[in-house]
C-alpha cells in the first residue's frame, strides 16, 4: 500500500509540475510577443490573446460593431394614416406582417381589433367584451407607397364560425408569395387569450391577389406538440420564407410553468404552403426571442433577436437555416419586427438583408385603455447600403428612455420599508 500511495503522490507532483512548466511557456510566449497593437487588426492576429479577444475574432463578423455587417442601431418613425379613437384602448394595430410590393405599392397585414371595451381579462371577457389586446381581433390591411404613410383598405380575414379554427381570433399573421398565390399564416384562437394558455395553432388562407378574397384553408397546418413537448400548447408567430424551394415556416412557443415560462423558437418545413409540415428534430433552434423576425442574408438566414431568454437583444445567423449563433448585440430592438424583405420568397443564395420594416409599441393608453400601434423601424442590417449612422455603437438617450424604465410601486414599498443597508 505504501508504495502505490508513494507512486500517486509521484504522479501528483509530476502533474504539477507539468502544470506549472505549461502555465510558464504560455506566459513566456506571451511576454515574448509584445503588448498588443494600437491599431486593432481587421483580422484576427497570430498571437496569444484572451478569451475575449479570441471571441471578437471568432465570434463576430468583425473585431468593431462598425464593421458588422449585421450589428445595426434601430430609428423609429411614427405612422400616418391609422386612427386610434383617440387611444381609449377600444382599437388596436399590432403584430404586422412582412410587407411585400404589388403594383407599385406596399401591402401590409396585422391584427386588428375595434371592441366597445378595452381589454378586461380573462375573468370578465364575454363574446363581446376582450380577454386581451388580441382577443376578439380580425386580421386587416393597409397600403402604402412611401412605407409612412398608409390607408387602411379594411378586413382580409373575417373571424370564421364556432367551431372553425380561429373562431374566437385570429391574429399574428404573416405572408408568403408562392408560384403566384399569396398564403397568410394566422394564430387561430379556439377560446379566450388567458382561459388556459394561448391554445392557438397555425392556420392558413390564400388567394390570387393581394386584395382578396381570402379562402380559409378550415384546417390547422402546424399543429401543437405532443402532450409532455415543448410545443403541446401553443404554436405562435408563424413566420414564412422560402429556401431551398420549400417553405420554411419559423415559430414561437411558450413552454415551461410559471414564474419559470420559456419563450423559445422552432421550425417547420413543407414543400407545398398548405402541408403537411415537418417540425425540424433539433427544435427549438433559437433559445431566445418573442417574436420571430428573420431575413434571408448571404447563404444563410438572420434573425432579430428580441426580448425573453438567455440571448435576447441579439441579431443572429445561422448559415445552414437552423444552427444558430450570435452575430451581434445591440439595444432598442423593434417589438414584433415585421422587416420588408425583398428576397424572402425569391429561393436566394445571396440574402440582401434589411433596412427598414414595421413593428408595434405596446402597453399604450392610461388604466383600463390598453392598446398597442403600429410604427416603422430603419436600420442597415443589408449588403447594399452604409449608413455609419446605424452603426454607432455609442448611442446616448434621453433621461425620458430611463426613467421610463422605473420602479414599480411594489419595490418602491419594499425600500420604503426596508432599513439602512450596512
Amino acid at each position: 500500500m505504501r508504495n502505490i500511495a508513494t507512486i500517486v503522490l509521484l504522479l501528483f507532483v509530476i502533474g504539477v509540475c507539468k502544470s506549472q512548466s505549461q502555465k510558464d511557456a504560455v506566459l513566456e510566449s506571451s511576454e515574448d510577443q509584445g503588448g498588443f497593437p494600437f491599431i486593432l487588426p481587421k483580422e484576427k492576429p497570430n498571437r496569444k490573446m484572451s478569451a475575449a479577444m479570441e471571441r471578437i475574432y471568432t465570434d463576430y463578423e468583425a473585431p468593431q460593431p462598425q464593421h458588422n455587417e449585421l450589428f445595426s442601431q434601430f430609428k423609429y418613425t411614427e405612422l400616418k394614416g391609422f386612427d386610434y379613437n383617440g387611444g381609449d384602448g377600444t382599437i388596436t394595430r399590432r403584430d404586422p406582417s412582412k410587407t411585400i410590393i404589388h403594383n407599385g405599392k406596399y401591402y401590409v397585414w396585422y391584427t386588428y381589433r375595434n371592441t366597445s371595451t378595452p381589454p378586461r381579462g380573462a375573468d370578465k371577457s364575454s363574446d363581446t367584451v376582450p380577454s386581451s389586446d388580441w382577443d376578439l381581433s380580425e386580421i386587416w390591411y393597409a397600403t402604402s407607397v412611401d412605407g409612412f404613410t398608409w390607408e387602411e383598405q379594411g378586413v382580409a380575414i373575417k373571424r370564421p364560425e364556432k367551431p372553425t379554427v380561429g373562431w374566437r381570433s385570429v391574429t399574428t399573421t404573416d405572408i408568403l408569395e408562392w408560384k403566384g398565390k399569396y398564403y397568410l399564416y394566422y394564430q387561430g384562437f379556439m377560446e379566450a387569450s388567458g382561459k388556459r394558455g394561448d391554445d392557438c395553432p397555425v392556420a392558413v388562407s390564400y388567394a390570387d391577389s393581394p386584395e382578396g378574397p381570402w379562402t380559409p384553408y378550415n384546417k390547422i397546418v402546424i399543429p401543437n406538440g405532443k402532450e409532455g413537448e415543448w410545443d403541446q400548447y401553443s404554436i405562435h408567430d408563424p413566420y414564412p420564407l422560402v429556401h431551398n424551394g420549400k417553405v420554411y415556416i419559423y415559430y414561437k412557443s411558450d413552454f415551461g410553468e410559471k414564474p419559470d415560462k420559456v419563450r423559445m423558437q422552432g421550425l417547420a418545413i413543407a414543400d407545398n404552403p398548405l402541408g403537411p409540415f415537418t417540425k425540424h428534430p433539433l427544435n427549438p433552434v433559437i433559445t431566445s426571442g418573442h417574436e420571430t423576425s428573420l431575413f434571408p442574408f448571404r447563404k444563410g438566414v438572420a434573425a432579430l433577436v428580441y426580448k425573453d431568454g438567455p440571448e435576447h437583444n441579439t441579431i443572429q445567423y445561422a448559415e445552414d437555416w437552423v444552427n444558430f449563433e450570435i452575430a451581434s448585440i445591440t439595444e432598442l430592438m423593434p417589438y414584433a419586427a415585421a422587416p420588408h424583405v425583398p428576397d424572402a420568397f425569391t429561393n436566394t443564395k445571396d440574402g440582401r438583408g434589411i433596412t427598414w420594416g414595421l413593428a408595434h409599441f405596446i402597453s399604450l393608453g392610461g388604466k383600463d385603455q390598453f392598446h398597442s400601434k403600429l410604427v416603422r423601424f430603419d436600420c442597415d442590417l443589408s449588403l447594399d447600403l452604409d449608413d455609419p449612422e446605424m452603426k454607432d455603437h455609442r448611442v446616448n438617450h434621453k433621461p425620458d428612455v430611463y426613467y421610463s424604465q422605473g420602479l414599480s410601486k411594489k419595490q418602491m414599498k419594499r425600500l420604503e420599508s426596508g432599513s439602512l443597508e450596512k
